[in-house]
């Protein structure tokens, strides 16, 4: 009680410090009421005048903390004027949370969109710019279009990045002040301009202010799940098929065991017994079946784990992913590791090549990037630990400001599903005959159906919204509150949409919100029940469960059976704040371990992090610099030191100078350059230092012959495609690493410190490659002077799946003239030209 007394306490002093200042703002509004149109955008140009003279960054949070109240005061003021909105103190309050960085958690209907306005102005003055993230783009499309009324009038540009834009207008939309998206495409963004090859290409610029709405769902729930870039692999040459077709015949218990609560599939004794007779085997744990163990276990999962309509859903002969808490499609996006492939096999669809990772980043690693980060939701004060601890985001709860009139009813609980969706359809019937308008909340697109079918079998007409029909979402949704309008609706009701009472509407009560069944996390149903009680309007809300549901199922379904069972309770309805209790018990423990596994991801993620970090850096100082011919020395030292290092032993006598000079000629020098009597008797910073001189001699040469513009041209494209190409090929050793790591824990070692260690050892290797490679393919490559020297992207754009990104733009792949002429390379060693192809696909294709 002490430790929750300290944090209410610290919540309250946080509120009364930000209450002061948000009065200051207060006390501004007849000297604002004052100023003529004209002098918003007058005020603004003399703040980026003050701005643009600072020198630090800290120096810029000082003058904003200084001009906050005034700042507020006008946009406070504008938007009155612009929109007929003016903020109330609670959201004068919000805005003051949001500009420090922080979560303000704010109730349903309290105005979140109009209180951003106030810390995005602010933020956007020193000329950084703002972003605004939504979690879709019809939420974007419809801010942008209402708020940039009021930003235009206080003279800042608005743009909004959309998935369908081209890299043009992309890069116009992250220019401007403030800046509407998705954090997806965001996320997309980031790392396609990591893979660039001309600075012009790159379409963000830095990652400076973000406010994140409803942002429990993006860098909580989604934070699952890391953004991923991937190309076509070699195609598999396992049979989904086949191992499909197994996985039907087995039996839970006799051959396999399924745990409901981690979700975890394991084969029995007899069901390997099955396997090893149905594949033909003598041993299924044999080392050369891991890739049939790997496809058994994925056509498991398929077929016992996962539910069609609820886990993904069949469109146009496609699984389509459905996000689990937003209940939302997620068209593009591919579950990973064969699973997808799995699905296909299941529902006898065309099955897809497995995909190659050309790029990832987690949503917390993204995130953390931002210079000042903030957020707002409804509900995020049950996940401050994680915010704290990850973000260094404090969550502050925003009074309303109106009382909330909502009434929340305890669960009403029976012992079988189907007891409880038949009170819930009299509950139905009997508010619906009085007209008062209803919302029924679902997990899964089937029960969102089930309930939708009785309906109409009753003739109670009704609107459903789920991930099959949610193109008139908002339309749906605004209906909802009129008298007599029944919605059913799964999670994805509960973001980002705002559902007004009709006429007459609250002389019935107001909107009725039910819940079908408990989310595994509190904040999803308390996200439903919001959608009630809007300022101050009057509502209701209910829960029915079941002892069958999901969630009593995995924690306590036993413990609430027996306690029904000593009440007398056997078929009937049990109502109580124990068993609500209960309920949210079971709740904190799936949080927990949902906690857990974002921790561990992030943890794996973090040692990736460091790697990109280099990488990318790497890549934008080739970018960004016209000359990098520093660099490119540098790798070159390193390669030769090694090579140097390796044959000019001490013991003269054991020295092979031939080995030596046959390695230098076909890595760095033209054949003939260095005789044996040059390096004879000679130490190994000698021999260096000679080699250096004929490498720099023959660079020489080779700049005289195309130009010093052209050389660096040919430098830079020659860098970045080494860098890509490696990185690449260590993204994957580095997710086959990770598969693999958790059988480390059998021999008593710590799996996350195992990839730590290796994940070192691995990158020190992958620079030593980068530079051995660059070093090679920069001083043995041949070119005509005819020929042009470009730099066009490695990723083949048809091949590209950027996570929900459906509409990527599909190009042919582009055939390079030819820049290798004299270099030995085998037919099947990868093209010097970077394009990942074999030499024989590529550039040898005509030699």
């Amino acid at each position: 009680m002490n430790v929750l007394e300290k944090i209410f306490n610290f919540n309250k002093r946080d509120l009364n410090q930000i209450r002061k200042i948000a009065m200051q703002v207060d006390n501004l509004k007849d000297e604002m009421s004052r100023l003529q149109d004209g002098d918003f955008k007058k005020k603004t140009e003399e703040y980026r005048a003050q701005f643009k003279e600072l020198e630090s960054r800290a120096d810029e949070e000082k003058l904003m903390e200084k001009i906050l109240p005034e700042a507020f005061a006008l946009v406070r003021e504008a938007a009155k004027r612009t929109l007929g909105l003016e903020p109330f103190i609670v959201q004068i309050m919000g805005g003051i949370v949001l500009h420090r960085g922080d979560i303000a958690e704010m109730k349903t209907g309290e105005g979140k969109t109009l209180t951003a306005a106030m810390p995005v102005y602010l933020n956007a003055l020193t000329g950084r710019g703002a972003h605004v993230i939504t979690v879709n783009e019809y939420l974007s499309e419809t801010q942008s279009q209402e708020m940039s009324k009021l930003y235009n009038f206080l003279g800042l540009t608005v743009g909004l990045n959309l998935n369908s834009k081209k890299s043009d207008a992309k890069r116009e939309a992250y220019d401007c002040d403030v800046t509407y998206t998705t954090n997806n495409e965001l996320g997309f963004d980031y790392l396609r301009d990591n893979m660039v090859v001309y600075k012009k290409d790159r379409v963000q610029r830095e990652l400076n202010f973000a406010i994140v709405d409803e942002v429990d769902s993006i860098l909580v729930d989604e934070a699952r799940t890391p953004l991923i870039i991937s190309g076509k692999a070699d195609a598999t040459s396992t049979n989904y098929v086949e191992a499909n077709a197994f996985v039907r015949t087995l039996e839970i218990e006799e051959d396999f065991t399924y745990d409901v609560k981690t979700k975890n599939i394991q084969l029995t004794e007899a069901g390997v017994e099955k396997a090893e007779n149905w594949f033909k085997l003598d041993n299924l744990y044999d080392v050369s079946n891991v890739n049939l163990i790997h496809h058994i276990n994925q056509g498991l999962r398929a077929n016992k784990a996962m539910a069609r309509d609820v886990d993904y859903v069949v469109e146009e002969n496609k699984v389509v992913i459905v996000d689990q808490f937003t209940g939302r499609k997620m068209p593009g996006r591919r579950f990973s590791d064969g699973l997808h492939q799995a699905l296909e096999a299941k529902e006898g669809l065309s099955i897809q090549n497995e995909s190659r990772t050309m790029a990832s980043i987690t949503f917390q690693n993204f995130f953390r990037q931002y210079f000042k980060l903030s957020g707002m939701t409804g509900t995020a004060k049950t996940e401050e630990e994680e915010f704290v601890n990850i973000y260094n985001m404090k969550v502050i709860s925003i009074p309303t400001n109106v009382p909330v009139e909502r009434i929340d009813n305890p669960d009403k609980i029976y012992s079988t599903k189907d007891m409880k969706f038949k009170a819930v359809l009299a509950d139905v019937e009997a508010r619906h005959r009085r007209g008062q308008p209803i919302l029924i909340g679902t997990v899964a697109v089937e029960t969102s159906e089930m309930i939708s079918k009785v309906l109409r079998k009753k003739g109670i007409r009704h609107n459903v919204l789920n991930a099959k029909h949610h193109s008139s979402e908002a339309e749906i949704i605004a209906d909802a509150g009129k008298k007599g309008a029944v919605t059913i609706a799964t999670n994805m009701a509960g973001r980002g949409t705002d559902i007004k009472l009709g006429e007459g509407v609250k002389e019935l009560g107001g909107l009725y919100v039910i819940g079908t069944e408990r989310h595994e996390s509190r904040r999803i149903d308390d996200q439903l029940r919001g959608r009630s009680g809007r300022q101050g309007d009057v509502g209701e809300s209910s829960f029915y469960l079941s002892l069958e549901d999901d969630l009593m199922r995995r924690f306590g379904s036993e413990r609430i059976q027996n306690m029904m069972e000593r009440l007398g309770m056997g078929g009937e309805e049990l109502s109580s704040k124990v068993i609500t209790r209960s309920v949210e018990s079971a709740q904190k423990r799936v949080e927990g371990n949902n906690f857990d596994a974002r921790k561990r991801l992030l943890q794996f993620d973090d040692v990736q992090r460091q790697q990109r970090d280099v990488i990318y850096r790497e890549r934008n100082e080739i970018l960004d610099n016209e000359d990098i011919n520093d660099s490119l020395m540098g790798m070159i030292q390193g390669a030769v030191d090694r090579l140097v290092e390796y044959h000019i032993i001490e013991d003269e006598d054991n020295r092979d100078y031939e080995a030596f000079i046959q390695q230098a000629e076909e890595n760095f020098i033209s054949e003939g350059a260095l005789e044996k009597s040059e390096i004879e008797r000679r130490d190994a910073a000698e021999v260096k230092e000679i080699l250096m001189e004929k490498i720099e001699s023959e660079l020489e040469d080779k700049e005289k012959q195309l130009g010093e513009e052209r050389m660096r041209m040919f430098e830079s494209m020659i860098m970045l495609r080494t860098i890509d190409k490696k990185w690449i090929e260590h993204i994957d050793a580095m997710n086959q690493l990770r598969t693999g790591i958790g059988l480390r824990s059998y021999a008593q070692t710590n799996p996350l410190q195992e990839y730590q260690r290796e994940g070192l050892q691995m990158f020190e290797e992958l620079l030593t490659s980068i530079e051995d490679d660059t070093a090679k393919y920069v001083l043995k490559t041949k070119i005509r002077q005819e020929d042009e020297i470009k730099r066009e992207e490695v990723v083949d754009k048809e091949t590209l799946q950027a996570g929900n990104n459906a509409a990527n733009q599909k190009k042919q792949p582009v055939r390079r003239k030819p820049i290798i002429n004299e270099i030995k390379i085998g037919r099947n060693d990868p093209c010097p030209c970077g394009s990942g192809e074999k030499y024989k696909n590529c550039h040898g294709s005509n030699a």
